[in-house]
């Protein structure tokens, strides 16, 4: 479905405030602002090996609570289905140009199906 480093972005979007302030705190500073397990270790004065190993137990509670929620997986999906009839709809303007009535109805579907695509993302 996705790459590791994207997965671990998405799930820490959903479920970062399951997570304790440290693991978000190294989440973030790992995958989002590309700090080094040493640089984070300065941080927070700990060695390298206690960064891995906090880094890998917070991405394990991300997996655990994406197994059992499964919110980025819904996610996925519904964002597919909506990709899905926005191309419907893309390609029923198309073969309706003529008939100015149902293009107009169709290009407001169109504006609330991308309203929906937009929320998604929020």
């Amino acid at each position: 479905m996705f790459d590791k480093i994207t997965e671990v972005n998405l799930l820490y979007d959903f479920y970062a405030q399951l997570l304790t302030e440290k693991q978000q705190e190294v989440i973030r500073l790992y995958h989002c602002e590309n700090l080094s397990l040493s640089e984070i270790g300065d941080e927070f004065s700990i060695s390298r090996q206690g960064v891995y190993d906090a880094l890998k137990n917070a991405e394990k509670s991300l997996f655990e609570y994406e197994a059992k929620l499964g919110l980025l997986k819904k996610f996925a999906y519904t964002s597919s289905l909506i990709e899905r009839v926005d191309k419907q709809i893309d390609s029923l303007i198309s073969e309706n140009a003529e008939d100015k009535d149902l293009a107009d109805k169709l290009y407001g579907l169109k504006e609330i199906v991308d309203e929906i695509g937009d929320k998604e993302y929020m």
